[in-house]
């Protein structure tokens, strides 16, 4: 039988990561740990993705859920295979969480030629919002590394100084060296969002990621109509589990492609049924992280080089973190790989106890 048990962590980020809804400093993380009754020593990590005022679990009872959750799989009680949508932060977990207790608590749990070594994942260089010389270094500082495609978060500043920004980096590295995309994070309204995506148009512009907030579909599929940027959704995925209402949404909306997060959005099955009806639709898609610390950023990297989508990904949040969990992940440039030499500490997991939350 199958027990479990709960760690509650805090991570501090190297500089506070802002959105257009708000900044963060610090992460509050829990963690489910499964191993097999008689077995303790052997240990499967998941990680609940909580994302403050944005996560489709972020809500008064979560840890009362959680606590739940834990008690019905000590009792033999739980059903894995029943996906738990109102709680995707902790079915992202438990998948984690089994994948690994299934190849004994090694953290490869998916073997490919990246775990091995052999290959990397080509990621996005992220360009937090700030002022506009925070973001300027950013910049620099990215393209020192060798990124060759940028996502720069838009909204929380004066938008005609982030576009002089953009142009800047436009003006210096044409479409053919340096792929630009940007995220607004539904910063607009419906009323300014054309108006601002036909003037970054002139910038060769990858995609705009969620230009106006979730909920206002009529609006978002005007947007997507030919439109002068191609448009990414994000947050307008959270929150939609069923198989008819993926579909629903996109033969409305008709985006140009979708960003998946398989810690906000339940888990990578819950993926793959968002790729599979993007993919009879035309619609592109990449993966995104969703601030994780190792033990998420790991599952979800793993998972993404078995995909075989060789756009660049958003993965580059695992160095956020000050006191990051250290792991075999290893950023080199624009390249994320699986350095086999680099041992996982996991000393942070160390407890006698069940962590009751709440």
């Amino acid at each position: 039988m199958i027990k479990a048990q709960i760690i509650h962590r805090e991570f501090d980020y190297r500089r506070p990561a802002t959105t257009s809804r708000g900044t963060y400093t610090r992460k509050s993380v829990y963690f489910i740990l499964l191993h097999h009754d008689g077995e303790p020593e052997i240990k499967g990590i998941g990680e609940c993705s909580l994302f403050p005022g944005l996560s489709f679990d972020d809500v008064g009872d979560f840890p009362g859920k959680l606590n739940q959750v834990v008690e019905q799989i000590n009792r033999g009680e739980y059903d894995f295979e029943k996906p738990l949508y109102q709680f995707p932060s902790i079915e992202f977990a438990l998948e984690t969480a089994l994948a690994d207790l299934d190849k004994k608590g090694r953290k490869v749990l998916y073997p490919s030629d990246f775990t091995d070594g052999k290959d990397t994942i080509r990621i996005n260089g992220l360009i937090w919002m700030g002022n506009r010389m925070d973001m300027e270094k950013q910049i620099s500082e990215k393209l020192e590394q060798g990124f060759g495609c940028l996502k720069m978060k838009i909204g929380a500043i004066d938008f005609d100084q982030e576009l002089d920004v953009l142009t800047q980096i436009r003006n210096t590295f044409p479409p053919s060296v340096l792929e630009l995309r940007v995220d607004a994070n539904g910063a607009f309204s419906p009323a300014e969002a054309k108006e601002k995506i036909k003037r970054l148009s002139d910038l060769s512009i990858h995609s705009i990621e969620q230009p106006i907030r979730q909920g206002q579909k009529n609006e978002m599929e005007k947007l997507c109509e030919k439109p002068a940027v191609p448009v990414a959704l994000d947050e307008e995925l959270i929150g939609v589990y069923s198989k008819n209402k993926k579909k629903e949404l996109l033969e409305k909306i008709r985006p140009q492609f979708i960003i998946l997060k398989p810690g906000l959005l339940g888990g990578t099955r819950a993926c793959e049924q968002w790729m599979e009806t993007a993919r009879n639709l035309d619609i592109g898609w990449w993966i995104t992280s969703a601030l994780e610390t190792n033990i998420g950023l790991n599952a979800i990297a793993q998972w993404t080089y078995t995909l075989g989508n060789k756009m660049p990904h958003g993965l580059s949040t695992g160095a956020l973190f000050e006191n990051n969990i250290t792991s075999p992940l290893l950023l080199k440039s624009e390249n994320l790989y699986y350095d086999q030499s680099r041992a996982w500490d996991l000393s942070i997991f160390k407890t006698r106890t069940h962590e009751s939350i709440g």
